[in-house]
């Protein structure tokens, strides 16, 4: 390995205040933000506030200090939808009845994971992963599939939000000491001690969410303003029969289209992840890669339709959340600091630079001469920042950082579609495409 010598460090100083520039910057950079002075004015005038395609949306909601992103982005696509069918002008449907279940799966399907794993060491590659990070808050579009055939949906009124459900830490780090205990105590137990023990631990498990999030409901009462002010109620709905009654939509239509430029991942075929999951009987995952313009023509064709399309992407580089603007053009980073910062997305994801974090909804999009030139987004991070908590994302900041859209299967090519009657290839657990939106 080479040291960095006397000699070296001389030089390294001597380079750096001879550069004018580095000065200037260094001096601005004693009272300023980095962003501050990186800022390209350019990029705002470039990206104004205007669609050609613009849905008419609900308000947005707020998932304050929990990383449900993608039950609140699912949510507000689904309300879309019954709203429109009820002539509803403004509602939400209760995220944390999904998130109730979705913490009680992911507890059960860590457990059989470890269970799988048990005979290995403690320190494999495997078990490390999986010990990381028990259970979190994050999801994809697959496993809110699942957990919505199975347990349905509901109003928030229904099941509104706690404090715990807002500001999920405290019971996340309870959830995993007791997870990782399990993962140590059934190193010692034969298959049906450990089994026993999965049941009691569940037991336990069901009593903290419980008691962190609400009891969910059984039945409920469906009441709602019309958009004349029209009051309807309609009493003993259950959450499954309102997802398939007043919903009316087979989720099992929609497609998890993925954008990997990756060599690993070759497009039209399908992939899974090996442990990425959340409710044991539920839908496998299961990813249709895609190049980026067949997913751009997917999502506008949804779009056109009128529906809104559920998406997830790395929300970290090149956000303003006061100007409401992504675009990888909006801060020069490069140039301030004279760095060569430029990778290409399959860098990004095989060198652990990017991968999907955050899910949210696209709404519109500018189209130009049918190419998209800006993209309209609605977040889940209240109305207090952006244009009342909807952004905007340049088309070269979405080639980028977009890695995931869930859009119905009448909107993707013959091609694309045939690649799901084949069997998915499984990828480590590892894999960039396991990362969970939060």
């Amino acid at each position: 390995m080479k040291h960095i010598d006397a000699q070296t460090l001389t030089s390294l100083r001597e380079n750096y205040l001879s550069d004018d520039k580095a000065r200037v910057v260094r001096h601005a950079l004693t009272r300023n933000d980095i962003g501050t002075i990186s800022r390209s004015l350019e990029a705002e005038e470039n990206n104004p506030d205007f669609f050609s395609i613009n849905l008419k949306t609900m308000p947005v909601t707020n998932q304050l200090q929990s990383g449900r992103c993608w039950i609140f982005s699912s949510m507000n696509v689904l309300r879309e939808k019954i709203g429109k069918k009820y002539q509803i002008k403004e509602f939400e449907l209760s995220q944390n009845y999904i998130a109730f279940y979705d913490k009680l799966e992911k507890a059960n399907w860590f457990m059989n994971c470890v269970i799988d794993e048990k005979n290995e060491p403690a320190d494999s590659e495997t078990n490390r992963f999986l010990l990381e990070m028990a259970v979190g808050d994050g999801g994809q579009w697959n496993m809110l599939v699942s957990l919505v055939k199975k347990y349905g949906i509901c109003p928030k009124t229904a099941m509104p939000e706690t404090y715990q459900s807002s500001h999920t830490n405290r019971m996340n780090l309870i959830l995993n000491r007791r997870l990782r205990k399990f993962a140590a105590d059934i190193r010692h137990m034969n298959e049906e001690e450990t089994e026993q023990y999965r049941q009691k631990t569940l037991k336990e498990i069901y009593g903290l969410i419980a008691s962190c999030f609400g009891m969910p409901p059984v039945k409920f009462d469906f009441v709602y303003y019309d958009d004349k002010d029209n009051y309807h109620c309609e009493h003993d709905v259950t959450p499954l029969s309102f997802y398939h009654d007043y919903l009316g939509e087979d989720l099992d239509d929609y497609v998890d289209l993925i954008n990997g430029p990756t060599a690993d991942k070759p497009y039209y075929h399908t992939y899974t992840v090996k442990y990425l999951g959340n409710v044991v009987d539920g839908n496998p995952v299961c990813m249709l890669n895609v190049p980026m313009d067949e997913l751009k023509e997917a999502i506008i064709a949804q779009l056109k339709d009128g529906s809104p399309v559920w998406f997830g992407c790395d929300c970290a580089p090149d956000g303003d959340q006061t100007t409401g603007l992504w675009d990888d053009g909006a801060n020069d980073y490069g140039f301030t600091f004279d760095m060569d910062l430029d990778m290409t997305k399959a860098e990004m994801l095989d060198f652990r630079q990017s991968a999907m974090n955050h899910a949210m909804v696209l709404t519109g999009v500018n189209l130009v001469d049918g190419k998209p030139t800006r993209w309209k987004i609605e977040n889940s991070w209240g109305d207090k920042i952006a244009n009342k908590g909807y952004f905007i994302a340049s088309d070269s900041w979405f080639d980028a950082y977009v890695y995931t859209a869930a859009v119905e299967k009448k909107y993707i090519s013959e091609k694309a579609l045939k690649a799901l009657d084949e069997k998915s290839i499984e990828l480590k657990p590892w894999d960039p495409f396991g990362t969970l939106a939060d």
